[in-house]
């Protein structure tokens, strides 16, 4: 073995293969000769739901081939790996990580009801310094309240970053596969707390642009908005469609959101400061705006978006450029979860999402993610469960 780096070090790989003998052999000969000899704190591997053989023995096959006492993963339709989507069919993308003067704690959480039915949970990851600290977590959708997760977390680590994504099950099948070290877990959701030396800078891109004017909402009854700065909502969305240019027009018609102000004390806004939410449906009668997110309160700013291909990607690179490249004489490496819902069905060609990581991170930026049921990742340093959402952890040595 190598001597000890000082400095993080990453690798990546993608395998297409068609067994899980062979795409393991072939990832996993290019991350060791990446990683120089040196055995990696942490392996992160995504296992396509195709993948053919026993999918289950990864996490121990991570920990016994490449050293890794720390291992994270789970099954998806499909997987990312450096400037390659393969979106369908057998294929395993693993990414490794020398993280030194960090720690690296595995953590599996259990929920249950308490007699108010409300999710009570179990296993809560361990942080010492939240100012050091970073979340990666991969969820079961259907056997986990990530919701509810995510807000337990905003009360419990206020400020600290949780990326992820929410794995996919076989289809037909109940749950979802999740990796650790030691096997695979029957836990809700799996993740590791990375706290010291090395950070976890996020770049969320929800895929959208403002259109016209952010508003202020002054009445609301839950989810519906009824009125904007005074007047009713649907009247204020009627009059501004009218006066969008024709293609502007056209995708809010298309499909029509509208973003949520997280920062009360903020006046003025970047596309980063709007948690983006489906408009659902009008009320004539009341002149309201019906909105997918029960959050809404009065005082609150919003802003109208549109979503499309081009904002997308453009977004997209906004978002990684405005967290920063790697600082210079530093190594990085990104895991992202994208939406099962964008790929060549959004955009109509492939592997948009990771030319685009690739074009803002720098050429040689190890890069592994998965399309998820649902996307984890701050937004006005909230942490948020989004949809149609490419979230972004970007490890790298802290300044």
């Amino acid at each position: 073995m190598s001597a000890r780096t000082v400095a993080p070090r990453f690798a990546s790989a993608l395998s297409t293969q068609a067994s899980v003998d062979s795409a393991f052999g072939e990832a996993g000969a290019r991350v060791r000769a990446s990683l120089q000899g040196e055995r990696p704190d942490l392996v992160v591997a995504f296992a396509s739901n195709a993948l053919a053989g026993d999918r289950e023995g990864l996490g121990r096959r991570c920990r016994a081939e490449l050293g890794a006492e720390v291992v994270l993963g789970c099954g998806a339709r499909g997987v990312l790996g450096d400037d390659v989507e393969h979106e369908s069919g057998p294929a395993l993308s693993l990414w490794a990580a020398c993280l030194p003067g960090t720690a690296v704690r595995p953590f599996e959480v259990e929920v249950a009801r308490d007699d108010e039915l409300d999710a009570v949970f179990h296993g809560l990851p361990e942080v010492q310094d939240p100012a050091r600290a970073g979340i990666l977590v991969l969820p079961d959708p259907f056997a986990f309240p990530a919701v509810d997760w995510i807000a337990a977390i905003e009360d419990r680590l206020p400020g600290v970053p949780v990326v992820g994504g929410l794995a996919v099950p076989d289809q037909g099948g109940e749950h979802a596969l999740l990796l650790k070290a030691d096997g695979p877990s029957k836990a809700g959701a799996v993740g590791v707390v990375i706290e010291g030396d090395v950070e976890i800078a996020t770049a969320v891109s929800q895929g959208c642009r403002p259109v016209g004017r952010p508003w202020v909402v002054t009445a609301c009854d839950e989810n519906m908005v009824l009125k904007l700065s005074g007047r009713p909502a649907l009247e204020v969305l009627m009059e501004m469609l009218a006066n969008l240019p024709q293609s502007e027009r056209e995708a809010l018609q298309r499909g029509p959101f509208i973003g949520l102000a997280v920062d009360a004390r903020k006046s003025v806004f970047d596309r980063g400061d709007f948690l983006a939410r489906g408009l659902m449906g009008i009320d004539k009668q009341r002149g309201g705006l019906a909105v997918a997110d029960p959050s809404l309160r009065s005082g609150m700013s919003v802003q109208f978006l549109v979503r499309d291909p081009a904002s997308a990607g453009e977004d997209l690179e906004h978002a990684v450029s405005s967290c920063g490249r790697a600082r210079a004489g530093a190594e990085s490496g990104a895991l992202v979860f994208t939406c099962n819902g964008r790929g060549r069905r959004m955009f109509g060609e492939a592997n948009h999402d990771a030319h685009h990581l690739r074009h803002a991170l720098g050429e040689g930026t190890p890069v592994a993610g998965f399309f998820a049921l649902g996307e984890i990742g701050p937004i006005g340093g909230r942490n948020f469960v989004h949809g149609f959402t490419a979230s972004t952890a970007i490890l790298r040595a802290r300044a």
